[in-house]
């Protein structure tokens, strides 16, 4: 298998000597870790040389990945050295996929959790309340799941509580504002992924946009 970011080696290393800080922030911060990656060839005062394996996690998958992964390196070795502020979110955001979390919700319920034939819900008649969960029961039967809706709703709490956790602690590094924190952990509670997902592609957003300032 050929490597898509090999054959634009060269074009890479001319770019990155452009970019002597980056480099000494690479150095400074990856300098530390050994794996696949790209090597740094460094020379100090004293007129000592040396090299490192800066490493790529996860690998790249095709030249296009290059810059921004690049970016988002320079931006984690200038924070971790303390030489760049991590970035702050002042606003919530709500993100449009999160909007099929209640349909998600519903078909979870629905097919792992249906009322038992027989069964009726106001005035809604029993044949075709059996004819509504009808399929849910033939899940039910075929997988022979059959968790009680008290179950279902414990699981669902525990992951979206450590969801919700997930978030609060995310909150704490990139976020300003007890009220955006208390909107960013509620609705991660209540939507899930979506949410703190959404939230890191800000943070990555906000930092590229700092970080290519930054020289």
């Amino acid at each position: 298998m050929s490597d898509p970011v090999a054959s634009n080696s060269s074009f890479l290393c001319t770019y990155m000597k452009n970019h002597p800080g980056t480099l000494v922030a690479y150095v400074k911060y990856f300098g530390k870790v050994e794996d696949n990656g790209m090597i740094l060839l460094y020379k100090l005062k004293s007129g000592l040389s040396n090299s490192i394996r800066v490493p790529f996690d996860p690998l790249l998958s095709e030249y296009d990945d290059v810059k921004p992964r690049l970016l988002s390196m320079k931006a984690e070795a200038l924070e971790g050295l303390g030489m760049l502020k991590a970035p702050k979110l002042t606003t919530f955001r709500f993100p449009f996929k999160a909007a099929i979390t209640p349909f998600v919700f519903l078909a979870y319920f629905y097919l792992l959790s249906p009322p038992p034939p027989g069964t009726t819900f106001l005035s809604i008649p029993v044949a075709n309340m059996n004819a509504f969960f009808s399929p849910a029961h033939a899940f039910r039967d075929l997988t022979g799941l059959s968790p009680s809706f008290r179950t279902l709703s414990a699981i669902l709490g525990v992951i979206h509580g450590a969801e919700g956790l997930y978030t609060w602690s995310l909150c704490r590094r990139f976020v300003k504002g007890k009220g955006v924190t208390a909107v960013y952990v509620g609705c991660t509670v209540l939507f899930g992924f979506h949410i703190w997902k959404d939230l890191k592609r800000r943070v990555q957003e906000k930092r590229t946009e700092t970080v290519t300032k930054f020289e």
